[in-house]
């Protein structure tokens, strides 16, 4: 049962995105609701497969957590859940998009 939770630099890279596209109109609210993205996850800790199998894909390791307007999308192994990337979800997910990798 995984208990460590891994954020690739694609999922920190985005988490930036997500803290200056917020700035732009709310600068005192773009810490917080990062910040709420990131504990939105810790759950997992103990139950990686509470997230949901991402329905464009169909795969059992690879799930999400829905937050606000954002999907946090993360793939689970027997020793850890790495975020794999957070974005939008009005964007059309493409399984291309993310890195799997480190």
């Amino acid at each position: 049962m995984p208990s460590n939770i891994y954020w690739t630099r694609q999922a920190r890279e985005d988490l930036r995105a997500v803290r200056a596209h917020i700035a732009r109109d709310a600068p005192a609210t773009a810490s917080a609701y990062v910040r709420k993205l990131r504990l939105s996850v810790g759950r997992l800790r103990q139950f990686p497969y509470s997230g949901e199998v991402i329905p464009e894909i169909g795969r059992e390791e690879l799930r999400e957590v829905l937050q606000g307007n954002y999907r946090i999308i993360y793939r689970v192994s027997e020793s850890r859940v790495d975020i794999l990337t957070v974005f939008h979800s009005a964007r059309i997910f493409d399984e291309r998009d993310i890195s799997e990798g480190e």
